[in-house]
């Protein structure tokens, strides 16, 4: 990427602008072109910092910046993989969300999330796109607003960090299933069943959570599930295809070349929803085939042989 200008794995189209400097942080890989030597000294004059890496790297670049004094916003949706370790003996260990992460590595930090209905080739694009900045600090949501808010990219201000959190990991999960159902032939009747049935469990997980149910009806739950259900650009709606095709799940995932968050955050989601009593059937489902205990087809049967009852 210095020398290309160019992220050619994942926006290969895309040419870094030329104020946009790349470094490398201190690492034990030998690199050293580039190299920032501290990661709070070199930020210590900015207004904002980006946190943009995948949900399993998010507590070790917290951690990193846990004396930052500037706003840090991060943009991964998914609850982190279960930390065994962590767990009390009577207990499951359960995945946490990106806020509780920062609560425990760096909570003297300024931060949110900006989340949202937002496939990345578009964005950089500069096509038009919604977002939501979340935080329980306003003048983090204004950072935020003030940075990105544009002709091309409105971004909207929210103090429900819980619930576009939950929107934006669960729909991950259940944009698998949407791919898996497509990829059945099941139907437009069917993906539409599964996609509002997906919000009412996301809805009913995040306000057991603390979250606020409106939430889930704006850009981080409905908005953010509708696209990365349907829109082929989604990594996830990929791996349910591939799974509908016969693939294995390290076949889908290894032909896909990209990180898909949902494949990660299912057991978490299944878990924090049984520990808080909240009945999940869609996203047990996909953790159930995922884990290797039902096959695709065997995981709509399942979901089918439900017994009546009324809308809720």
């Amino acid at each position: 990427m210095q020398r290309a200008r160019v992220n050619q794995r994942y926006l290969p189209a895309a040419p870094l602008p030329q104020a946009l400097r790349v470094e490398v942080w201190p690492s034990a890989d030998g690199l050293s072109d580039g190299r920032a030597s501290d990661p709070v000294a070199a930020l210590a004059n900015f207004g904002l910092v980006v946190v943009a890496t995948p949900m399993g790297a998010l507590r070790a670049v917290l951690t990193q910046l846990r004396d930052c004094r500037a706003p840090v916003v991060w943009l991964c949706k998914g609850f982190e993989m279960a930390r065994q370790s962590d767990a009390p003996a009577d207990h499951p260990a359960i995945g946490l969300m990106a806020h509780e992460i920062q609560a425990q590595v760096a909570p003297d930090l300024h931060a949110g999330v900006l989340s949202g209905p937002s496939f990345a080739q578009e964005v950089a694009q500069g096509k038009p796109a919604a977002l939501v900045a979340a935080s329980a600090d306003p003048q983090v949501r204004r950072a935020v607003v003030d940075a990105f808010h544009s002709a091309q990219l409105r971004v909207y201000a929210s103090d429900d960090i819980i619930g576009v959190e939950v929107g934006g990991a669960v729909k991950n999960v259940l944009s698998i299933a949407a791919g898996l159902c497509d990829g059945l032939e099941l139907g437009l009747n069917a993906r539409a069943a599964l996609i509002t049935r997906g919000l009412h469990e996301m809805t009913r997980l995040g306000v057991a959570l603390g979250a606020r149910a409106e939430t889930f009806t704006g850009l981080s739950g409905l908005g953010d599930l509708v696209l990365t259900a349907t829109g082929d650009l989604s990594r996830n709606r990929q791996v349910g295809l591939a799974l509908a095709r016969g693939q294995s799940l390290a076949q889908a995932v290894q032909s896909l070349g990209h990180v898909a968050e949902g494949v990660f955050c299912a057991r978490a989601v299944a878990h924090r929803a049984s520990a808080l009593g909240v009945e999940m059937p869609i996203c047990s489902a996909v953790e159930a085939m995922l884990g290797g205990r039902l096959d695709a087809r065997q995981a709509v049967a399942a979901l089918m042989a439900r017994e009546a009852r009324d809308e809720v």
